[in-house]
């Protein structure tokens, strides 16, 4: 039996969505439309913006010494939510870093994974990323839980919540670098 041409299309549209989904190409692609797609993050209406409800939230870097939440009040923080399976989080490491250069200084960067550590220090090590990663180790505060990734938060220095964004953007941007610089200045 000669397959006719409606078996062979379909056959062609499963080997590229098993492709997409199972392989280390289909990650790839997926990172690749991530950046694509990318657009730069968009600040929390004026009137909608939370405060943060609590700083109680202890957390461990990558050696496992204790990282001081509390210690961040009165700052401006970039809390983000990541993993090293999660296409979009990978797409958005390079803007990320870019940022982090520039404002790491000036501005509390927290990149918390519940990952693996040998997988997130050989992921830092293979994309040449030097960005502060931290694990919870108690509950994360109610307003900065989701359950996307990535999500992303900026918090001004009377801790509220000015930015609360999920998927992929580009934090390189000079729209996200004027915020920055205007929370800053204040």
């Amino acid at each position: 039996m000669v397959p006719n041409k409606k078996w062979i299309v379909n056959g062609v549209f499963i080997l590229a969505v098993l492709v997409l989904v199972s392989t280390p190409v289909g990650f790839r692609i997926k990172v690749f439309a991530s950046k694509l797609l990318s657009t730069s993050a968009a600040m929390v209406k004026e009137g909608m913006q939370v405060p943060l409800d609590s700083y109680q939230w202890k957390l461990t870097d990558l050696e496992n010494r204790p990282f001081d939440f509390e210690a961040q009040r009165g700052k401006v923080i970039l809390v983000n939510f990541w993993a090293t399976w999660c296409p979009p989080c990978v797409a958005e490491m390079p803007s990320m870093q870019k940022l982090y250069d520039d404002y790491g200084d000036k501005v509390t960067f927290m990149f918390v994974t519940s990952d693996d550590r040998q997988k997130v220090e050989n992921f830092l090590k293979r994309k040449n990323l030097n960005l502060p990663v931290y694990y919870p180790v108690s509950e994360t505060p109610e307003t900065l839980k989701s359950k996307l990734l990535p999500t992303t938060y900026i918090i001004n220095s009377k801790g509220e919540i000015v930015v609360a964004e999920t998927g992929a953007a580009d934090w390189n941007s000079n729209k996200t670098r004027a915020l920055i610089d205007d929370l800053l200045s204040q």
